[in-house]
């Protein structure tokens, strides 16, 4: 498993396209899984969550990299991505290079406009 959180600024839905786009088409094989989204109920913070799946070629399996997205109410974004499955081990993580590749190309997203 690999992790990073950072703290975004702009539209969380212009963020959201920039990451779905940007992994879809930075891979042959990534997939967007599934998306969910949330507002409070008087509309001053939302929530969206993004799970993509990819192939490792490093791993040789698929690794799932899930993006959420939270906006306060001051319109602060942070951000999460955590990636997962990477690993080839019953009991514990060996060769998780395919969790950091996807989250390296994650984190090239947020640095490259």
């Amino acid at each position: 498993m690999a992790k990073l959180e950072t703290t975004l600024n702009g539209s969380i839905e212009q963020w959201a396209e920039r990451i779905e786009t940007g992994i879809l088409e930075g891979s042959v094989s990534a997939s967007l899984e599934d998306r969910s989204a949330f507002r409070s109920a008087d509309g001053s913070c939302r929530c969206l969550v993004l799970v993509f799946e990819r192939y490792s070629m490093a791993g040789g399996n698929r690794v799932s990299l899930n993006v959420t997205l939270f906006q306060d109410a001051t319109g602060r974004i942070d951000c999460s991505a955590i990636t997962a499955g990477g690993s080839q081990a019953a009991f514990f993580k060996l060769n998780t290079l395919g969790e950091e590749s996807f989250l390296d190309c994650f984190q090239a997203l947020l640095e490259n406009p």
